[in-house]
């Protein structure tokens, strides 16, 4: 059986996930790629946090060039997150002939053509399943087996942490403030949260999403956004009153052919798909011209899901190598 080589940049939170997802599950994993898979170089500068995974120290590098020049590493695998210096190092990665693998939105949605250009001039492949909504398969779904529809429109919950908050403001009459910092302290929100509460988060997968539905780029900072930071508790209970929720939508839809598209709190009907996904879960609903409204479901952000994504790209990565 064939050997793929990994180098895997950053072993943070889903650095970390990835790596155990390929431990817990390593027999599926090699026998779907059809060859055994190894992490064999890891970029970090803290050696020395303890984690709970058997990481020697000498796959530790904080070198790139240790990764990118190394002729026997086949995938790169960025989760450094931020759109610096993971543009650049995707980009050199790419031009030393690594196959590319991301979670990392900000970056994927900031440099989208440039990313995809640079794969394409060095006849590399560039996935980034786990930049949109975790482990829920979006991606792959709307650009194989739903590639046939003409899309019309997309409407998604894809930030766990907003919707985390809003669920609790809800269900239980909490406010913002208390829920935030309950939400930090489970680990569901950042110590600097506003990227996700100010819906910065949000727009950059409606940027990757649109991109793939529409054929449109539109950048993230050109996207009309609105967060959750300035909803009341009397906000929440008058859309109670009147049946509805107040979800962080994402939002994109094909008006006679203008595309129309924001981030912002949005007044649901109870009785709406997108009204009974609660706390940190995510879905996306999508409507093609021939297959009607679909929606995909599940936990879209953590450690696991997040590298259940990761390493599915590399599987399929894995597969193009063998041919």
């Amino acid at each position: 059986m064939r050997t793929i080589k990994i180098g895997l940049l950053g072993l943070g939170n889903i650095g970390t996930g990835t790596y155990k997802v390929l431990e817990m599950n390593r027999e599926q994993v090699e026998a779907a790629a059809g060859a055994r898979i190894i992490i064999d170089k890891i970029l970090e500068m803290d050696v020395a946090k303890k984690r709970d995974i058997p990481v020697k120290p000498e796959e530790f590098t904080q070198n790139p060039d240790d990764i990118f020049k190394d002729s026997e590493i086949d995938i790169v695998i960025e989760l450094l997150g931020g759109i610096e210096p993971a543009t650049t190092f995707m980009l050199d990665a790419m031009k030393n002939k690594k196959h590319v693998v991301t979670a990392n939105k900000a970056a994927v949605a900031a440099n989208f053509d440039k990313l995809m250009k640079c794969a394409e001039e060095n006849d590399v492949v560039f996935k980034f399943e786990a930049s949109v909504g975790g482990g829920i398969p979006i991606i792959n779904a709307i650009t194989t087996v739903l590639n046939a529809n003409k899309y019309q429109e997309v409407m998604g919950i894809v930030n766990g942490t907003t919707n985390y908050i809003l669920t609790q403001m809800t269900d239980f009459g909490l406010e913002y403030a208390d829920v935030l910092k309950t939400a930090q302290e489970k680990g569901f929100a950042e110590a600097d949260p506003t990227a996700d509460v100010e819906g910065i988060d949000v727009a950059n997968k409606l940027t990757i999403l649109m991109y793939l539905l529409f054929g449109k780029y539109v950048k993230p900072t050109d996207i009309p956004t609105e967060g959750i930071s300035k909803i009341t508790k009397e906000q929440i209970e008058d859309a109670k009153s009147k049946g509805c929720k107040i979800k962080l939508l994402a939002t994109a839809k094909n008006a006679d052919g203008k595309l129309e598209y924001s981030v912002k709190p949005t007044l649901l009907k109870a009785d709406h798909p997108l009204a009974g996904v609660s706390n940190e879960f995510n879905a996306i609903f999508v409507t093609g011209n021939a297959v009607g409204d679909l929606m995909f479901y599940g936990k879209g952000a953590g450690a696991l899901p997040t590298g259940s994504a990761v390493l599915g790209d590399v599987i399929e990565i894995a597969k193009v190598i063998r041919r």
